[in-house]
């Protein structure tokens, strides 16, 4: 399913060369309320998509909030439906995630979710994936994603 333009932001981004827009035009709901700017690209059968960390994303020990590296994760799950997928991002729903801590998010740096398709049938995506800073590892992830059928009307 083609991602609708009068909703979404997905073209290229001119400030970031080879990298497309992630974004939705409302800010007000939750990917620009509290993520901020997103951004994605295809690397090979891979998905990057990457937020640009600012003080509201820190927790009180001055990383990452870990509650948005899991939003990161969330939106990842869908963006690389999209991108290296079917391209069916929508609409669907996340039904597991699993996801391990490797370590703290630096929030002076980029953070960059880079996942893969395992699998993908008509209404299941089995993706995995990690969340770096250039070589530095902040989490793994597993999860599975439900598609469903636009609906009638």
């Amino acid at each position: 399913m083609a991602l609708k333009d009068d909703v979404f932001e997905h073209g290229p981004d001119p400030e970031n060369p080879g990298w497309h827009h992630w974004n939705l035009k409302d800010e007000t709901l939750f990917n620009g309320a509290v993520m901020g700017k997103l951004i994605t690209r295809k690397e090979g059968d891979k998905c990057r998509l990457r937020m640009f960390p600012e003080r509201k994303h820190q927790n009180l020990q001055g990383v990452i909030h870990g509650a948005v590296t899991l939003g990161l994760i969330d939106i990842s799950l869908f963006t690389t439906m999209h991108v290296v997928g079917s391209g069916n991002a929508g609409p669907s729903v996340t039904l597991e995630l699993s996801t391990q801590f490797i370590g703290g998010g630096d929030p002076a740096r980029p953070l960059d979710a880079v996942t893969e398709i395992m699998r993908e049938t008509g209404k299941l995506v089995f993706v995995r994936g990690e969340v770096v800073q250039d070589d530095d590892r902040v989490a793994a992830y597993s999860g599975i994603i439900r598609k469903f059928l636009p609906r009638a009307g």
